[in-house]
């Protein structure tokens, strides 16, 4: 065996799929980000700049946190895929012509920024990160 099949077959790994624990922890983050969506939409709307805050902050330490506790991106992406369903849903008109976000300056800065504060979380997130090069040489 030469040494570039030895390095191509340590890099190559097999396609684990995740633990009953850690498929449960993504389901609940996903519901608690609904959750966090739902909240965030009223409490945007009532009180206005500090709402909006108070709504864009809570959504950014669930995001955070989730990728924290998990160890991996799809930690913040989860509970981020439940606040965009969430927010989503709450901002289609019914039949009756009612809805929840009225159009004005804070429900846009609460869609964009929630979709912001999502990426900048799952970015800062600490994934997979490939080990030092003189790491197993003990250097």
């Amino acid at each position: 065996m030469t040494a570039s099949s030895k390095q191509s077959s340590a890099l190559a790994q097999p396609l684990s799929l995740p633990s009953a624990g850690r498929t449960a922890a993504y389901l609940g983050l996903l519901v608690l980000g609904a959750v966090v969506g739902v909240a965030g939409s009223l409490v945007q709307g009532a009180w206005f700049p500090g709402g909006l805050l108070l709504a864009l902050a809570g959504a950014a330490g669930l995001f955070l946190g989730g990728a924290r506790a998990t160890g991996s991106r799809a930690g913040a992406l989860a509970p981020a895929a439940g606040w965009m369903v969430a927010v989503v849903l709450l901002t289609a008109s019914r039949p009756e012509g009612d809805f929840l976000f009225g159009a004005g300056v804070g429900s846009y800065l609460f869609l964009l920024g929630g979709m912001a504060v999502a990426v900048m979380c799952a970015t800062l997130a600490h994934g997979r990160q490939p080990g030092r090069p003189g790491a197993r040489l003990g250097k």
